[in-house]
C-alpha cells in the first residue's frame, strides 16, 4: 500500500467520524423540533437522578423549546438527591430569566428533592409536590458527602443560603424555612411545605396538576400573566439523542476505562506503525472520554496523572529494559485514576458520589499490565533483531508472513521473525510466500515469490 493510499484511508476515516457526528446532531435537531408543541399548549419534562451539567444542559434545551413553541407553560417533574452547586446555578438561573411560566413539580409519590433539588423547586414560577414526596436537605458537604472544615463550611453556607433567600424574594417564598434547609438541614413533607408556603399546590399526578393551575396568575420576568390550561395539549419532551449519548457518556467508569484502551491503541501504533487502525481507534476513545469528563467534576490533578503514567509507558517500549519506567507509569495511572474525579476543595450539596470504583481500578490495572506485557515483549523482540548488512545471506531467502503487510508488518525468514515491508508498495497478505530482496537496517524488503514464477509461465 503507497503513502497515498494510507493518507486515503485515514482521510475516509476521518470523513466518516464527522458524518458520524452530524448525523447525531441532525437527528438531535429533528427530535426536537417534533418534540415542540403548538402555542398555549403544555410540555412537561423530567429530571431524574443528580443535578450535573448533563442535566442543566437538557434543562436549558427544554425551556428553549417552550419559548420558542410559545407554550402556556412548562411543567419540570423532578425526582433528585442532589448535585453540584454550579450546575444548580445554572438550572435555577434558567427557571428565573424564562420568559414562559415553569411549574417544578415534585413527583410521583416517593420522590424527592433533596439538596440541589430544594433551589430548583424554589426557582419555579409554580412549586407543587405529590403527596408521600419531601423537599429539603440542602447542607453544602464535600465532593464525598462529609462535612465541610469549619471555615469552608461557613462559607459555603453563607452562600447557598444567600442564593436561596435570593430565590425566595423573587418567588415571594418563606425564606426562613428555605433558610433552614441549609444551615439546620431541615426537610419538609407536603403538607409542611404548604403550610409553610414553600410550595404553591399539591397534585396527585400531571392532569391533576394541569387542572389547579389553570387561572393562576404569576410574574414573569416583572409582567403578571395567568396562566389558562384548560383543553390544551400536554405533550411530554425527552432528551435529544446527542443529550442521551453525552449523558451515558457521562459515567467516571466509562470513561476511565476508554482512557486506559485509548492510551494502549496509541500504544499499539507507536510501536507497529503503518496500520492506522489502532491509532484512529485509540484516538476516538480519547476523545470521546474527554467528552464524558465535560459533564463529571474533573480534578485536573488526576488527568496530569493519567497522561503520566502513559508517557512512561511510551518511554518503556521505546527502550525496553529493567521495566522502572513501566512500574512507575502503572502506579501514575492507578493513582490518576482514583483521583480524576471529585475536588475535596469544592463545596457541593449532597448528591452521590462521582469516583472511579475499587474494582473497575483493579481490573483496569490488570488489563493494561497484560497488555503493556506483550507490547514490551514485542518491542524488546524487535530490538533484538540483528542489524545485518545489505550483502547478508538473508537476501534471496523465502519467508512466509505472519502479520499482514499494509505495507508493513512481520515475516517469518529463517525461523526468525523480521519487521518486513512490501518492497513494491503493495499490501500482502498473511500466509503468502514473499522472497527477501534487500535489507535496511532491521527492516526486510520482500516481494512475492510468486512473481519469480507467475502462474502459467513455462521454461
Amino acid at each position: 500500500m503507497t503513502a497515498n493510499s494510507e493518507n486515503t484511508r485515514t482521510l475516509r476515516a476521518v470523513l466518516g467520524l464527522l458524518m458520524i457526528i452530524a448525523a447525531f446532531t441532525m437527528a438531535g435537531g429533528i427530535v426536537g423540533a417534533q418534540s415542540a408543541t403548538g402555542p398555549g399548549g403544555v410540555l412537561t419534562g423530567r429530571i431524574d437522578g443528580p443535578i450535573d451539567p448533563s442535566a442543566a444542559r437538557i434543562l436549558k434545551g427544554w425551556i428553549e423549546d417552550a419559548e420558542s413553541s410559545g407554550a402556556s407553560l412548562f411543567v419540570l417533574e423532578l425526582d433528585t438527591p442532589g448535585g453540584d452547586f454550579d450546575s444548580t446555578r445554572d438550572i435555577a438561573g434558567a427557571l428565573l430569566d424564562s420568559s414562559v411560566p415553569v411549574a417544578v413539580f415534585v413527583t410521583p409519590s416517593g420522590a424527592r428533592a433533596a439538596s440541589a433539588g430544594t433551589f430548583v423547586v424554589a426557582a419555579g414560577h409554580l412549586a407543587a409536590m405529590s403527596p408521600g414526596t419531601n423537599i429539603g436537605a440542602a447542607s453544602p458537604v464535600n465532593e464525598s458527602g462529609e462535612d465541610l472544615p469549619e471555615t469552608l463550611k461557613a462559607k459555603a453556607t453563607q452562600d447557598a443560603a444567600a442564593f436561596l433567600r435570593e430565590i425566595a424574594t423573587r418567588r415571594d417564598r418563606n425564606s426562613e424555612a428555605l433558610e433552614r434547609t441549609v444551615f439546620e438541614a431541615a426537610s419538609y413533607n407536603v403538607q409542611e411545605s404548604l403550610d409553610l408556603d414553600i410550595i404553591d399546590l399539591s397534585a396527585t399526578d400531571l392532569d391533576d396538576l394541569v387542572a389547579k393551575i389553570d387561572g393562576r396568575t404569576v410574574t414573569v420576568r416583572g409582567i403578571d400573566r395567568t396562566i389558562s390550561t384548560a383543553d390544551v395539549a400536554v405533550e411530554r419532551v425527552e432528551a435529544d439523542p446527542v443529550q442521551r449519548f453525552l449523558k451515558w457518556l457521562a459515567n467516571p467508569h466509562l470513561v476511565f476505562v476508554m482512557l486506559a484502551a485509548g492510551g494502549i491503541l496509541i500504544l499499539i501504533e507507536t510501536i507497529s506503525p503503518g496500520g492506522w487502525v489502532a491509532g484512529i481507534s485509540g484516538a476516538g476513545l480519547l476523545v470521546l472520554a474527554f467528552l464524558g469528563m465535560g459533564s463529571l467534576p474533573v480534578n485536573w490533578v488526576g488527568l496530569v496523572l493519567i497522561g503520566v503514567g502513559l508517557v512512561l509507558f511510551f518511554w518503556e517500549l521505546q527502550a525496553p529494559g529493567w521495566g522502572g519506567f513501566g512500574a512507575a507509569g502503572g502506579v501514575s495511572f492507578v493513582v490518576g485514576g482514583f483521583l480524576l474525579f471529585g475536588d475535596s476543595s469544592i463545596p457541593g450539596l449532597p448528591a452521590p458520589d462521582v469516583r472511579v470504583g475499587i474494582g473497575v481500578l483493579g481490573g483496569t490495572a490488570l488489563f493494561m499490565a497484560a497488555s503493556l506485557a506483550g507490547l514490551w515483549h514485542f518491542a524488546r523482540k524487535a530490538r533484538a533483531l540483528p542489524n545485518l548488512p545489505r550483502d547478508s545471506q538473508v537476501v534471496g531467502q523465502t519467508g512466509v508472513v505472519r502479520m499482514a503487510l499494509e505495507p508493513k508488518g512481520t515475516v517469518q525468514v529463517a525461523s526468525e521473525l523480521w519487521t518486513a515491508e512490501s518492497d513494491s508498495g503493495e499490501p500482502i497478505e498473511s500466509g503468502a510466500s514473499v522472497v527477501v530482496a534487500d535489507v535496511d537496517g532491521v527492516t526486510l524488503k520482500v516481494f512475492r515469490e510468486e512473481t519469480l514464477n507467475p502462474p502459467g509461465r513455462r521454461i
